[in-house]
């Protein structure tokens, strides 16, 4: 059996453009996907946490050192410049490699530069 993992996370980082009239996809620096472990043409989902939108769409390059990330096409709709979103990608992965698997977690400041990379999230405490 197979089962469905978070692979890589780019956290809170944030739109810098949005482009209706691109082709449909997301536009992530060349840098920051390298560090995500992520690669041009990868099905991703975007959780947009200043709306609550929540989409899927893939990734393509955008110029490496620029820190953009342009939703481009009609998810254009569903962000605006200044949204803080979470970019995720999820691989397939057999039963031995699960007890394994630690996803690539990246975390961002406002300006898009990358504060840490992790590979656990933190267990939650109840308030």
């Amino acid at each position: 059996m197979k089962k469905t993992l978070l692979r890589s996370k780019l956290h809170r980082i944030n739109v810098t453009q949005v482009e209706l009239d691109y082709e449909g996809s997301c536009a992530v620096d060349v840098d920051i996907l390298a560090k995500g472990n992520m690669q041009e043409y990868e099905k991703i989902d975007i959780y947009n946490v200043s709306n609550g939108e929540r989409f899927s769409t893939y990734l393509i390059a955008a110029e490496a050192g620029s820190r953009t990330v342009s939703i481009n096409g009609a998810a254009a709709h569903k962000v605006s410049p200044r949204d803080i979103i979470i970019i995720c990608s999820y691989g397939l992965f057999n039963e031995e490699e699960v007890l394994e698997h630690k996803p690539v977690l990246v975390y961002f400041d406002e300006k898009n530069n990358i504060k840490s990379i992790k590979k656990e999230i933190p267990v939650q405490k109840l308030l």
